[in-house]
C-alpha cells in the first residue's frame, strides 16, 4: 500500500515537472492527463472510488480531452510569444494571487496535529461527500467554478490573435 502511494507521488511529481517544462502544448495537456490518473489513483487509496472515477470521467475525459481538442484547432504550436497588454497581465496576476488563495485554504487542514474526521468506511460513499461539500466546503467549491471560468477566458484571451 505505500508502495503504491510512493510510485502515484513519484508519477505525479514527474508528470507535473514536465507540464511545467516541456514546450509543446499537446505534451502539456498528455502529461496533466496522467498527472490526473495518479491522482485518482490516490484518491483509491484513500478509499473514496466515487471521487476517483468521477475525476477521471470529468476532468481527464471531459475538461483535458476538450483543451487538447482547442489546443490541437488553435494550433499553438508555434513557439512565440507575444507581448501581452497591461490589463491582460494585471487580470493574469489577480487570477494567479485567487488560485493561490484557494490553494492555501484548501491545505491549512492539512497541517493539523490531529485529523479533522476520524476515519469511518463510508468515508468516501456519495451521501458522507454531498453533506460535506454543500455545508462546510460550500464556499470554496463556488470559488473554484469561478476560477475555472477565469482560466477558460484566460485561454481564449491566450489563444485570441492579436491585431496590430
Amino acid at each position: 500500500m505505500i508502495f503504491l502511494f510512493y510510485m502515484l507521488s513519484a508519477i505525479m511529481i514527474i508528470c507535473a515537472l514536465a507540464v511545467v517544462f516541456s514546450k509543446n502544448p499537446i505534451n502539456n495537456v498528455i502529461y496533466l492527463i496522467v498527472c490526473f490518473i495518479a491522482m485518482a489513483g490516490h484518491y483509491i487509496l484513500l478509499n473514496a472510488q466515487f471521487l476517483a472515477v468521477v475525476h477521471i470521467i470529468v476532468y481527464t475525459g471531459a475538461i483535458m480531452v476538450l483543451f487538447l481538442f482547442v489546443i490541437m484547432l488553435l494550433n499553438l504550436n508555434k513557439a512565440i510569444i507575444l507581448r501581452k497588454s497591461k490589463v491582460t497581465r494585471i487580470t493574469a496576476v489577480i487570477t494567479g494571487g485567487i488560485f493561490f488563495l484557494v490553494l492555501v485554504a484548501a491545505t491549512r487542514q492539512t497541517f493539523e496535529i490531529h485529523p479533522r474526521y476520524p476515519f469511518a468506511s463510508d468515508i468516501g460513499l456519495l451521501t458522507q461527500i454531498g453533506k460535506v461539500l454543500f455545508s462546510e466546503f460550500l464556499l470554496p467549491f463556488e470559488m473554484s467554478s469561478i476560477l475555472f471560468i477565469s482560466a477558460m477566458v484566460g485561454a481564449i484571451m491566450f489563444g485570441k490573435k492579436d491585431e496590430h
